[in-house]
C-alpha cells in the first residue's frame, strides 16, 4: 500500500532535523520507508527531489552541504528552523485567533491555522477569556462563489483573467477581460476591483454576476495598479449610498430588509405595504430591479423609467 504524501514529508522533515550530520540521497533512501518503494533510482530522485522543494516552500530551511568526498548531504539546522519569542500579549492573541477563524470557509483556511498552531507552539497566550471571545463571536467570511479562489490567486500573482459576467439588467453573460487587483467584502456580497481591458477603465464586479470558470491569462498588466483601490466607495457611490438626491419607492411588506436598513424614513400605506425614501444614485435602478414585484418606483420619474426598462430587457432575454 502506497503511503501517503504527508507522511512521507513528515519522515524526511523529521530525518533531516533530527541528524547531526548531513546525510546523503543514499541514507536517507534507506531510512524513509516511503523511499524504500520507489521502483527505480529515477523514480526516487524524482520523489525526494519534490519533497525537497515542498519542504522549503512550507518554510523549512534545509542545507546543502559536501563532504571531502564530493556526496552531497542534507540536513535542517534546528537554530534555523525555529521561530523568534513570541511577544503577543492575550489581547493580541485574541485577535489572530478571530482572524484565523475568519477564513475557515476559505483556501486560507489551512495557512491560517497551521500558522495558528506553530505560535501556539512558540508560546502565544491562549487565556481563557481569549477562547470565550472567539467561541462566543465565531466570526465567518461567507464564501459561496466559486470565482472567489481563482479570483483570490489571480490578485496574488498578478495574473489577468477573463471571465463570463452578467449585468443586472441582461440574463446574458458577456465575457470580461480584467487586471485583478483586489477583493473586498460588502453588505454581505464579494466584489472584484480591477482594470477592464476592454473598456479601459477601472471596473468593479460582483462575484454572484460571474458565469462559469475564471480562466488566467498569460502576460502582464497593462495599468498600473494604485496604491489604494477604493472598493466600498466605488460600490457605495453605484448603489446610491452616497448621493445627494432621494427617491420614494413603495416596498412590499416582510421584504426588501437591505432596503429597509438604507431607508431615511419608512410610513405604513396598508394592504401590506410601505413607503420609504432611500438615497438615489447612479446604479439604484438595477439593484432596485432584485427586489422584482416586491418594490414599485414612485419617483422620480427617471428612476422609474429605468427600473421599466430594465425588466424589460430581463422579460425580453
Amino acid at each position: 500500500m502506497a503511503i501517503a504524501k504527508a507522511e512521507r514529508l513528515m519522515n524526511l522533515a523529521l530525518c533531516l532535523l533530527g541528524t547531526r550530520r548531513p546525510l546523503s540521497k543514499r541514507e536517507l533512501r534507506g531510512s524513509i520507508e516511503a523511499y524504500l518503494e520507489a521502483g527505480s533510482d529515477d523514480a526516487f530522485n524524482r520523489m525526494f527531489e519534490r519533497d525537497k522543494d515542498d519542504l522549503r516552500e512550507l518554510g523549512l530551511v534545509i542545507e546543502t552541504v559536501e563532504n571531502l568526498d564530493g556526496d552531497t548531504g542534507y540536513l535542517a539546522r534546528r537554530d534555523s528552523n525555529r521561530l523568534p519569542p513570541i511577544t503577543l500579549d492575550a489581547e493580541e492573541a485574541a485577535a489572530l485567533g478571530l482572524a484565523a477563524k475568519v477564513w475557515q470557509q476559505a483556501r486560507l483556511a489551512g495557512a491560517a491555522s497551521g500558522a495558528l498552531q506553530k505560535l501556539r507552539a512558540a508560546g502565544m497566550p491562549e487565556t481563557e477569556d481569549a477562547y470565550e471571545v472567539q467561541s462566543a463571536l465565531e466570526p465567518r467570511i461567507p464564501v459561496h462563489e466559486a470565482a472567489f479562489e481563482p479570483l483570490m490567486l489571480a490578485c496574488r500573482d498578478r495574473r489577468p483573467v477573463t471571465f463570463d459576467y452578467r449585468k443586472a439588467n441582461s440574463a446574458r453573460p458577456e465575457q470580461r477581460q480584467v487586471e485583478p487587483w483586489t477583493l473586498e467584502c460588502w453588505r454581505g456580497h464579494w466584489y472584484l476591483a480591477g482594470w477592464d481591458r476592454d473598456r479601459g477603465a477601472e471596473r468593479v464586479f460582483r462575484l454572484s454576476r460571474i458565469a462559469g470558470k475564471v480562466r488566467s491569462r498569460a502576460g502582464a498588466f497593462t495599468a498600473e495598479v494604485p496604491d489604494v483601490v477604493t472598493v466600498r466607495e466605488t460600490v457605495e457611490s453605484w448603489a446610491g449610498e452616497t448621493a445627494t438626491r432621494t427617491a420614494l419607492i413603495r416596498l412590499r411588506a416582510d421584504s426588501g430588509y437591505p432596503l429597509r436598513t438604507r431607508a431615511i424614513s419608512v410610513r405604513e400605506l396598508g394592504d401590506g405595504w410601505e413607503e420609504l425614501e432611500i438615497p438615489y444614485g447612479h446604479g439604484l435602478d438595477a439593484w432596485l430591479v432584485e427586489f422584482g414585484p416586491d418594490v414599485v418606483v414612485q419617483e422620480p420619474a427617471d428612476l422609474r423609467a429605468d427600473v421599466v426598462d430594465r425588466l424589460r430587457a430581463v422579460a425580453k432575454d
